[in-house]
């Protein structure tokens, strides 16, 4: 199999990328390692809610996200954000009116994020994707890199772009091997999100408003620390989910959190908050296609990213790195993504114009 284009990684940037070369009439591949497209976006349907169990916001003021929701026909709409903040110190005494909604002026995407990722896929020619590809080696050739799957397929590609978080390609197989300063860097990268976990609980009715609450709480007990309105933009079933804050090794007992978030509930939102219709949880540190053993503790701030220069021209930039994690900006976001998939084309187009390069 041959292509000028293989992009390894069918999340966000994966796939913007692919629609940008496939109008300017590239040919492109995307290998996805997963069963399934959409890397950290990951939307669950429960009862006719779409549940985002990944990255749930944007924001004002990142424009590429915007156009391009715009651009496929998405809606977006406000994060709810209407009424008070709960409160929960170290003893599990909870205080009301603290504060208000943190994520204000933020915004959702009507059917979830896997909306955006499903309308960029569509735009793809037929046979452009191959889920369930793992691509373990990466070969220097003498037009460009061959590629080599798990189940021993090769693809030989002119330039292959790894739409991945840096620590997941550094696990990858090279030959020639890469030089040890850009291994060391794409290690340092923290992933985002990837040391993570995510709790959903759905119900019939948004109790939580009625009560005068806007489903934002921060907690100081745990085990999530902060917890946000996760409902549909009309309509239900209604929910409310948290970021898990105790370390990873500390929740790998998966009965015995479902057993604390649900008592924290309790505590923050009455008793009604401890028989949800589901309760859905997602644990990124172990999602061996986001996070490796460097990921198993959460990143809290948020980290200075971009792209080294370690990482750079590899093998004449027939490897190139993209994800949100190289975007000197939006590093991180979802507009991130979009920000490395543009520089990516860019450098690509660059590249074409080089007769060396050809």
């Amino acid at each position: 199999m041959r292509t000028d284009t293989l992009i390894i990684g069918g999340g966000l940037s994966g796939l913007g990328l692919a629609t940008q070369l496939v109008d300017q009439g590239q040919e492109v591949l995307v290998a996805e390692a997963r069963s399934r497209l959409g890397g950290r976006i990951l939307t669950e349907l429960q009862g006719g809610a779409h549940l985002d169990m990944g990255p749930a916001w944007f924001w004002p003021g990142q424009p590429r996200i915007a156009a391009l929701t715009d651009r496929l026909g998405l809606h977006r709409f406000d994060q709810f954000s209407s009424g008070a903040l709960s409160f929960e110190d170290e003893q599990g005494r909870v205080v009301r009116g603290r504060g208000f909604s943190s994520m204000e002026g933020s915004y959702r995407l009507v059917a979830g994020l896997a909306a955006l990722t499903d309308a960029l896929s569509a735009r793809l020619p037929d046979g452009a994707i191959h889920l369930s590809t793992q691509i373990t080696a990466l070969a220097r050739t003498k037009g460009g890199v061959r590629v080599t799957s798990q189940s021993g397929q090769h693809i030989w590609a002119s330039c292959v772009v790894l739409a991945m978080p840096p620590r997941i390609a550094a696990e990858l197989t090279y030959e020639p091997a890469l030089p040890d300063g850009t291994l060391s860097a794409m290690r340092h990268i923290a992933t985002w999100m990837a040391g993570q976990a995510k709790a959903v609980a759905v119900y019939d009715t948004p109790f939580w408003r009625k009560d005068g609450l806007s489903g934002d709480a921060m907690s100081r007990r745990g085990p999530m620390v902060e917890i946000h309105d996760a409902s549909p933009a009309s309509g239900g079933p209604f929910a409310l989910f948290g970021f898990i804050g105790i370390p990873a090794q500390a929740r790998r007992d998966e009965g015995a959190l479902r057993q604390q978030v649900l008592a924290q509930l309790g505590r923050l939102f009455g008793r009604k908050a401890t028989s949800p219709n589901a309760l859905l949880l997602k644990d990124w540190a172990f999602d061996r296609f986001t996070a490796t053993n460097l990921d198993l503790q959460p990143v809290h701030a948020h980290p200075q990213y971009g792209m080294p220069k370690a990482m750079t021209r590899i093998w004449e930039d027939r490897i190139i790195f993209s994800g949100t994690e190289t975007a000197a900006q939006f590093g991180g976001y979802l507009e991130g993504a979009l920000e490395a998939a543009e520089n990516t084309a860019a450098l690509l187009s660059a590249n074409r114009m080089n007769v060396a390069w050809k």
